[in-house]
């Protein structure tokens, strides 16, 4: 009886042990990049011999697979529920934005991982999930924009594969500076950034204070 409860405390244990492995190579991999980025390398951050990493994994290739893998997993959710919703285009931008760093919270080394590593990766058959991923993240962008113009709600004049390369760059560039719990939610950090991209950086006229002169009387 005593055999099995250690047995069953050891493989209950053992997933939560792969996660903190899979931060810890996340982590390296980021910093040093993939290439310069090896086994022992991501071990000695995990304060474990080499060896026993491939008690978890078999390569570190499979790690990166499964980094890269489980953030866009768990981004698209976040997206699908967005593009379902049926929001409006301003309103769905915002919430993908929002959405975005919601994801570079939560997996901000698999965000710089993908953003430095994804244009080499894709030509290797396991990682070809990713060109499909970065299809389908452009349709989603592009057909939002393109709906806001013909809606309305988006400048007629709006050049809307700029914006969205401008929009796309200017967010996920975010996880080179971004730290979890910092000053700024990802939430105030998507409403801030909107705030930008949507109404612009410039005081709005009607937001001036009034520069009407003065009454005579009242500099008299």
């Amino acid at each position: 009886m005593p055999t099995t409860k250690k047995k069953n405390q050891v493989n209950a244990a053992a997933p939560e042990r792969r996660r903190e492995l899979l931060d810890t190579a996340a982590e390296v991999f980021a910093a040093q990049g993939y290439n310069a980025t090896t086994v022992r390398k991501i071990a000695d951050a995990a304060g474990m011999l080499a060896g026993s990493l491939y008690y978890h994994f078999d390569s570190k290739e499979s790690m990166l697979d499964e980094i890269l893998s489980t953030f866009l997993n768990e981004l698209w959710e976040g997206y699908d529920t967005v593009l379902a919703a049926g929001l409006g285009p301003r309103e769905t931008i915002e919430a993908l934005v929002t959405e975005s760093f919601r994801e570079i919270d939560r997996h901000r080394a698999a965000v710089a991982i993908y953003q430095k590593e994804s244009r080499h990766l894709v030509d290797q058959p396991r990682f070809h999930y990713l060109t499909d991923s970065q299809r389908k993240f452009r349709r989603a962008w592009l057909g939002t924009l393109e709906r806001g113009v013909a809606a309305g709600a988006f400048r007629a004049d709006l050049d809307v594969r700029l914006t969205y390369r401008f929009v796309r760059d200017t967010v996920w560039v975010a996880a080179s500076w971004y730290r979890p719990g910092g000053r700024h939610s990802p939430e105030e950090i998507a409403r801030q950034y909107l705030s930008m991209v949507l109404d612009g950086i410039a005081v709005r006229a009607q937001d001036l204070p009034d520069r009407s002169p003065h009454d005579p009387e009242d500099t008299a």
